[in-house]
């Protein structure tokens, strides 16, 4: 990425921030930030903001994207991402996986810059293939309560792909579960869920019995992976993601032991179309990117809860 000029869309984002932060590590020229902070924090930006190179417009992509000059990169990770966000904005979700990925990508083709766009492994739906291979077409309810961000997803790859026929260089990935620091407590999704539970000593909920899988993907791997997708000229999906499967509830046992505290298991309710299990196949990563993730679960916890507990020493010093 030296002396490269990025845009990234979600910039202000969980994952989007610690993009930026790598990009102008690696010696990109210039990183612009866009978001219109609709679940992203200008508070994730306070390391980038004065930092040479980096810029942050705050704007919805949906009603374009206010970035002037010559780019050569377009990052697209702008989207509500957990299933609360979603189910509060199933409009705004649709909208920006449609309108606004197709914003992202008339920028991309009007500058013959590089669009990636970031998806999920939510396309592939509650999977009846396992582990999950980018050749898999999913298992989806396209009228679903989580309907509004599976298929965002889905449509925002199949315009990237449609701009990709037209010459624009695309890439697309597709994001399995990741963590670290920077995630919202109250986002709904299980890491913050349990970490927020295990500092106040609370019981941990799990929905369903806890025989669910998912895979845990530290974020620093995580955008490890989208710099060496965004870079490699590959522009079919690439599965970015850690193959280490576990059930829920033995993930709320690794948070316990990582956070020195936590109550008994409490089960609830599965919600519908939950998926029931989650791994990645990253055969396609390793042999194009040369990409795995690195870090353990039980080191990327440690971080991700002293992350949560400097947090809640500055609100209460605030």
């Amino acid at each position: 990425m030296q002396g490269k000029r990025v845009v990234v869309l979600g910039g202000a984002g969980f994952v989007g921030s610690h993009l930026c932060e790598r990009l102008l590590d690696d010696g990109a020229a210039s990183v612009t930030a866009v978001d219109n902070l609709i679940t992203g924090n200008e508070e994730n930006l306070r390391t980038l903001k004065g930092r040479p190179g980096f810029s942050y417009v705050k704007a919805d992509i949906v009603e374009g994207i206010p970035v002037q000059g010559p780019v050569d990169y377009v990052l697209n990770l702008a989207s509500p991402a957990s299933p609360i966000d979603y189910a509060n904005l199933p409009l705004e979700t649709l909208r920006v996986g449609s309108i606004g990925t197709e914003n992202g990508l008339k920028l991309a083709e009007a500058n013959n810059a590089v669009f990636l766009m970031a998806s999920t492994s939510e396309v592939y739906g509650d999977p009846l293939v396992h582990p999950q291979r980018e050749d898999y077409w999913g298992n989806v309810n396209p009228i679903g309560p989580r309907s509004v961000y599976d298929e965002a997803k889905r449509y925002a790859e199949a315009i990237t792909a449609a701009y990709g026929r037209k010459g624009v260089q695309v890439r697309i990935v597709r994001i399995f579960n990741t963590y670290g620091p920077r995630m919202r407590l109250n986002d709904g999704r299980v890491v913050p869920a349990f970490v927020g539970q295990a500092l106040k000593g609370e019981d941990f909920t799990v929905f369903g019995d806890g025989s669910q899988t998912r895979s845990f993907c530290y974020v620093k791997d995580l955008v490890d992976g989208l710099v060496r997708l965004a870079l490699s000229d590959e522009p079919h999906p690439v599965n970015i993601g850690n193959p280490r499967e576990m059930t829920i509830r033995q993930f709320a046992e690794a948070v316990r032991a990582a956070a020195g505290g936590g109550g008994r298991i409490i089960e609830k309710p599965l919600p519908k179309d939950d998926p029931k299990q989650r791994q990645p196949d990253i055969t396609r990563a390793r042999s194009i990117l040369a990409w795995e993730p690195k870090v353990p679960l039980e080191d990327g916890l440690r971080e991700t809860i002293a992350w949560f507990r400097e947090v809640a020493v500055r609100r209460a010093s605030a």
